[in-house]
């Protein structure tokens, strides 16, 4: 049973959260609360609902039962003209970045400004996207495109467009993949930095356990649509659970395992080089 929670518990609030697509359950009676100013990381396989469950933060999916609230309010009953200026206290920072690749750094990061606010003073904008570049140690790129810069670049610009509108949440899905591993670091420190000087409330979807345990207060680990892990990061490294385990060292199961050790197996339906003759 999942445990209980208040819609005043965090600034984000998932209480006895269901989800079904057509008849399989994706979540199943999740409840948990994400506290201010702290970074909270969700694992678990592919599959198991962790994109499902961000997308639930912010309404972009709806619950098949249970309710989601944002600062007290709840959001998943909300229409989505009401919903508008609620997601502009979120920030998104996707896994490929999502750069607009016709629009240069700039016209990146001032985007979401144009699309929310009514710009009077330019200047101030100008004042504003070069703050946000350096932040993440960008700034100077204003008019590049982003096909001219590296992936780690790229995510780095897409981290100044997620708080171009000073979000109190970011929510980041798979912000180190496809980046070695001076870059994913480079990834980890601006978004401990970002929660230090701004005190942003910060979500990650990751399957870097190296990442999860440098920046995550409270680690959450999703399986089968439920939550079977919660805690901080030395919590999870000794967690008793054998799926929590195999997970964080990524080691295969025994039954996966015997399955890939099976060899010399001919099938009716398989050819042979001299069938192509």
């Amino acid at each position: 049973m999942a445990k209980y929670v208040d819609k005043d518990d965090g600034v984000i609030v998932v209480k006895d959260l269901v989800k079904m697509f057509d008849r399989s359950i994706v979540l199943e009676g999740i409840s948990l609360a994400f506290e201010k100013g702290k970074t909270t990381v969700v694992i678990g396989p592919s599959g198991c609902g962790k994109t499902v469950l961000m997308k639930h933060m912010i309404a972009l999916e709806r619950p098949t039962s249970g309710e989601v609230y944002f600062k007290g309010q709840r959001i998943d009953e909300l229409n989505e003209r009401r919903l508008a200026a609620i997601r502009t206290q979120y920030g998104f920072c996707f896994q490929k970045g999502a750069l607009f690749d016709s629009l240069t750094v700039y016209e990146n990061i001032t985007f979401p400004i144009v699309q929310h606010r009514k710009i009077s003073d330019w200047k101030a904008i100008d004042d504003l996207v070069k703050n946000k570049l350096a932040m993440v140690g960008m700034d100077g790129y204003q008019e590049h495109l982003p096909a001219s810069l590296s992936g780690g670049q790229q995510k780095r610009v897409a981290l100044a467009r997620a708080i171009a509108l000073n979000p109190e949440v970011i929510l980041y899905d798979e912000p180190t993949t496809g980046l070695d591993p001076i870059r994913s670091d480079i990834i980890n420190e601006l978004i401990l930095k970002l929660q230090r000087e701004l005190q942003i409330t910060s979500i990650v979807v990751t399957h870097d356990m190296k990442s999860a345990y440098k920046i995550g207060d409270r680690i959450i680990m999703l399986h089968d649509g439920r939550v079977i892990a919660d805690g901080d990061a030395d919590h999870i490294r000794n967690h008793p659970h054998s799926i929590v385990q195999q997970f964080v060292h990524g080691e295969v199961n025994e039954a996966d395992l015997a399955a890939l050790r099976l060899g010399g197996t001919k099938f009716e339906t398989q050819y042979l080089p001299e069938d192509f003759k």
